[in-house]
C-alpha cells in the first residue's frame, strides 16, 4: 500500500526522488527495479538498515548480488500502481494543477487503505 507520494513534472526521472521517498521509513528490504540502481539510493537504504533488493544495471563493472526470490515480490509494488491508475483521472492526469492531482492521488490512497482496514 502506498505510504508516501511525490508528484514531479513529467520529464523528471523517478529515481531522482527515491532518496526523499525512503527517508525516514523503516523496513527490512528496499525492493526496486534496475532504474533505481544508483550508489546514492543503495547507500541510503543501507544507512537506514534496509537491505537493497535492486538488480544491478548491466553496465556496472561490479555486479552487486541481490535476492532473486524477494525481487519477484516486487509485483506487489506494481499492483499498487495498478490500483491507483484504476481511477481514470489519475491514469490520464486530468488535473491541471499539481495540488489537485496530488489531492486526487491521496484520496485514492485513502480508499485503498480503508479497503484493507
Amino acid at each position: 500500500m502506498p505510504l508516501r507520494v511525490i508528484i514531479t513534472e513529467g520529464t523528471v526521472a523517478d529515481c531522482t526522488q527515491a532518496c526523499s521517498l525512503i527517508a525516514g521509513i523503516e523496513a527490512e528490504h528496499l525492493l526496486a527495479d534496475r532504474g533505481y540502481d544508483s550508489d546514492a539510493i543503495v547507500a541510503q537504504a543501507k544507512e537506514q538498515g534496509m537491505e537493497p533488493v535492486i538488480p544491478p544495471r548491466k553496465h556496472r563493472k561490479v555486479q552487486r548480488e541481490y535476492d532473486k526470490y524477494l525481487y519477484k515480490l516486487r509485483h506487489l509494488v506494481e499492483n499498487a500502481f495498478l490500483h491507483l491508475k484504476r481511477w481514470r483521472g489519475i491514469a490520464t492526469r486530468y488535473a491541471k494543477k499539481v495540488s489537485s492531482f496530488l489531492a486526487l492521488v491521496q484520496i485514492r490512497c485513502i480508499t485503498l487503505w480503508l479497503a484493507i482496514s
